[in-house]
């Protein structure tokens, strides 16, 4: 896809990762307390990992198109969600011997810091907005390109 379709195809990309990462750091609050998971032990936070998807260049495009006698289409580039992995930082430890979780009177909680998973939801939601406006930016132009011609 190329001019303002793939404009629009970049900023849809990053609009569903920012919001996959906004569910993800949810979740991360969500299960702060949580000190027994159906796999054993606590919770553990989760990080999603983005990565960027390459632009091809006009001349790669064409080449691959004609290689594989498909039509042609350029790549719109943009960013894709490459993992979501799993925090391998230390768990908290809490001093609560009545817990049925405890061990030698100690509690291990997750390792999610509510500070961290604020700030990153901050970043996540402006990142989002950024997006949304740089989409409604390249929509704006591809209406007005289509009244041009009138």
């Amino acid at each position: 896809m190329t001019g303002l379709g793939g404009a629009l195809a970049i900023s849809a990309s990053g609009l569903a990762a920012q919001r996959l990462r906004m569910d993800v750091i949810s979740n991360n609050i969500a299960n702060a307390d949580t000190t027994r998971t159906a796999a054993g032990g606590p919770y553990r936070r989760e990080e999603v990992v983005l990565q960027a998807v390459p632009l091809n260049s006009f001349t790669d495009a064409l080449n691959s198109a004609v290689a594989q006698g498909t039509p042609f289409t350029a790549g719109a580039g943009g960013v894709q969600v490459a993992a979501i992995v799993q925090d391998p930082s230390a768990f908290r430890l809490q001093y609560d011997p009545s817990n049925p979780d405890a061990v030698g009177g100690y509690v291990e909680l997750p390792n999610v810091d509510l500070t961290t998973e604020l700030t990153d939801m901050m970043e996540a939601s402006r990142s989002y907005d950024a997006d949304a406006t740089a989409f409604d930016a390249a929509k704006q132009m591809f209406t007005d390109a289509l009244t041009i011609g009138k």
